[in-house]
């Protein structure tokens, strides 16, 4: 990837200039590309070769840290030659008390970037239905995700990207396995249902750490959730918990397990819809562990 930090698209006017704050920005960049072409998040080669139009993007931007990061680091490489897509940042505002309507829409319209403001009041759908003492995650995030679908068919969008980092896929992870008995996190790359919109997830690789950094050092207009995130002992905290817990008693540990994810053996798990386990005989190919105790 060439260095063009010494350029830059209009929503860094004003970033730092330390050689810290470009080494954090080159690594989440690198990252994001990375994760671009090791899963196939875009056929860079059938589009400039002109075998496939330019695709269009919808880039959810919910105004947090990871959103925002998202739609920077998906300007760079945009800027940098290196995604030939066309992004339109989307934000839903679901209608919560308070929630400060202007920020976004102003924001964006300062940094040039094509966006479209959604409101639907799914605030007042969620707490109604909702049983006292529930969390609301998970009505909400299936409203929210089947009103970007609309939207992103409306756009011609051929995928929605989100912001989930490296740490939201270790907790979804944990949260799968101890609660859900089964091993699943988030995926870098999602067909939906439908089979008409993919879900791409550019940063779920990069560290939480590195984007909350990168987040304050770009003075971010952070808006904070103030629906899920005012209820307490939320499963999802509860798994953030024991994960920091786990990296301050052996620091690196949450690199170790999301390298886990990109590292399975079937055939050492129990499921035998993943590894033929009744086709398994004498003579065939074997596949001992050392690391597996008798």
């Amino acid at each position: 990837m060439p260095d063009t930090l010494s350029t830059t698209p209009s929503l860094y006017a004003g970033a730092p200039g330390s050689v810290s704050f470009k080494k954090l920005r080159k690594r989440l960049v690198r990252g994001a590309q990375e994760v671009i072409d090791t899963y196939g998040l875009l056929d860079r080669r059938a589009i400039e070769a002109g075998e496939k139009p330019r695709p269009k993007w919808l880039v959810c931007l919910s105004g947090g840290k990871d959103s925002y990061g998202l739609l920077a680091v998906l300007m760079d490489l945009q800027w940098q030659g290196a995604l030939p897509v066309d992004l339109i940042a989307c934000n839903l505002d679901q209608g919560q008390p308070g929630f400060p309507k202007h920020v976004l829409p102003e924001w964006l319209a300062r940094v040039g970037v094509p966006h479209r403001i959604i409101t639907e009041d799914t605030y007042s759908i969620v707490t109604e239905k909702v049983e006292a003492g529930r969390t609301y995650c998970s009505m909400c995030s299936r409203l929210r995700r089947g009103i970007l679908y609309r939207v992103a068919r409306e756009e011609g969008c051929e995928a929605i990207v989100l912001g989930h980092h490296r740490d939201d896929a270790l907790e979804t992870f944990m949260m799968n396995l101890v609660h859900g008995g089964r091993l699943a996190a988030m995926p870098p790359k999602l067909l939906n249902d439908e089979g008409d919109v993919m879900v791409l997830r550019p940063l779920i690789t990069s560290a939480e750490a590195d984007l909350v950094k990168f987040a304050e050092a770009m003075a971010f207009p952070i808006i904070p959730c103030n629906l899920c995130g005012s209820q307490d002992g939320l499963q999802r905290v509860a798994m953030k918990h024991l994960l920091d817990e786990w990296e301050r008693k052996k620091p690196g540990v949450r690199q170790t397990m999301a390298r886990a994810l990109a590292n399975v053996r079937p055939s050492h798990l129990h499921d035998g819809r993943v590894f033929g386990f009744a086709a398994l005989g004498l003579g065939g190919a074997g596949e001992d562990d050392p690391n597996v105790p008798f």
